[in-house]
């Protein structure tokens, strides 16, 4: 797997001189659901359903992996069930062990304020690796624009984290490309994008920006966090066992 992961990074990556964004995105994604089929899985936040659309047209009904941590803004979810709704897409919602309550009865009220890797590795990381296990290759959203700990985003490598083959479609696309497509396709689009939300996480942990602030500046305010662990090297921490994912 780390092979073909490696020779189709080799070849993507040349491939960006010559082919527009989205063809590029098309050449990814055409390329995974012929090599792994069912083995592809599409990872979303539901910022946005622009990924979702993009597999699926390769890939009608690919399972979309939705990280329902219990702490979401009514709006994400609202825009997961219109995807679920008006998509060629199997939302698979994925779910801690613990509901927010019972970790709460466990580790103390706020974990995400006293420790947001902890709480971040409980509701996304572990859960995320758990439901990965039946798949071969993932894809993602990540945007290198998005800041500079996403500047070197590949468009395909071998996520050593998760063990597994993992895909960045729209790596060279801009915010404007992200919400042209939208447009187009009509696409299902979470209402908080045009309230000053450029990237949309867990309610407690997310706030709007300002004009000329990072889109990610929202993301952790006031910490030095700047990732979840799903993109960023893996977890600091030893998973959680027994999460379970619901369709």
């Amino acid at each position: 797997m780390r092979t073909l992961a490696d020779a189709a990074a080799e070849r993507f990556a040349a491939a960006e001189h010559d082919l527009s964004p989205q063809g590029l995105a098309d050449a990814v994604v055409g390329w995974a659901a012929e090599q792994f089929g069912s083995g592809l899985g599409v990872a979303c936040s539901m910022a946005d359903t622009v990924l979702p659309h993009l597999v699926s047209e390769h890939r009608p009904g690919v399972d979309v992996l939705f990280l329902d941590t219990g702490y979401h803004f009514p709006e994400t979810l609202q825009t997961r069930d219109r995807a679920a709704d008006l998509l060629d897409i199997t939302v698979v919602d994925v779910r801690p062990e613990l509901s927010v309550a019972e970790q709460d009865a466990e580790v103390g009220a706020r974990l995400h304020d006293r420790d947001p890797g902890a709480c971040c590795e409980r509701r996304k990381v572990a859960p995320l690796r758990a439901a990965l296990a039946g798949y071969d290759v993932w894809a993602t959203g990540v945007r290198r624009e998005e800041g500079p700990t996403r500047a070197d985003t590949p468009l395909v490598t071998y996520d050593e984290s998760f063990a597994l083959v993992k895909i960045n479609p729209l790596a060279t696309w801009g915010a404007d490309e992200v919400r042209a497509y939208a447009e187009r396709e009509l696409l299902p689009t979470n209402p908080l994008l045009s309230q000053g939300y450029p990237s949309i996480g867990c309610a407690p942990c997310t706030r709007a920006v300002t004009a000329g602030e990072d889109p990610r500046a929202g993301r952790w305010a006031g910490s030095t966090k700047t990732e979840c662990g799903l993109h960023a090297g893996g977890p600091t921490r030893m998973p959680t066992p027994g999460v379970r994912g619901t369709r």
